[in-house]
């Protein structure tokens, strides 16, 4: 098995998160890491999917979300072809080790964005191995909680998925999406 990331663009509208989602589900397939947020469009939003799946189980998947009415577009997230980051923020107790702390913290280009109590709360910005490197680093020191963002990507230069697409499909980039009926609601 391999690993997958999938940007698509949806329709911003109430359910259509809950239907990707039971799409998954459905066929036990499991989801790595699920972020989902707002594009340049307000009428649309883009979620970043990361699978573990085989190549041809990717396409069956592919093409069960391009049956979902909400789905405009999907497109696979290479790593030549695009950048990718994900965010942590950890607690750590950090008791006397601060300064060794610190600049393991310093090394990974992270930041202390609290210290209360004998802890310090680590902001680090990063691709999933960058993050990785530095939680292996901190585990010693004693991880009180940690919570990650999904993964998000997006293609280098001019290129952009809502230009490909939906100009394609006859949408207007311009905010004419929300006109449209929903009919899985």
């Amino acid at each position: 098995m391999s690993t997958h990331t999938l940007a698509v663009l949806v329709e911003n509208s109430p359910g259509v998160l809950a239907r990707v989602a039971s799409l998954f589900s459905r066929r036990a397939y499991n989801i790595d890491s699920l972020a989902v947020g707002p594009t340049e469009n307000p009428d649309i939003s883009r979620m970043t999917i990361v699978l573990n799946l085989d190549g041809h189980v990717l396409d069956q998947v592919m093409a069960q979300l391009y049956k979902l009415v909400n789905v405009i577009a999907i497109s696979e997230m290479t790593d030549e072809t695009t950048v990718k980051r994900e965010l942590l923020l950890v607690k750590v107790n950090a008791g006397s080790k601060k300064s060794e702390i610190s600049s393991l913290v310093e090394k990974f280009s992270a930041t202390i964005v609290n210290e209360d109590g004998g802890f310090l709360t680590v902001q680090a910005i990063g691709e999933p191995a960058h993050i990785e490197a530095l939680l292996a680093g901190l585990t010693p020191y004693g991880i009180k909680e940690l919570v990650q963002s999904g993964l998000v990507a997006l293609e280098k230069g001019s290129a952009a998925l809502s230009d490909r697409t939906l100009s394609a499909q006859g949408i207007s980039t311009l905010h004419e999406i929300g006109t449209q009926a929903d009919y899985q609601n």
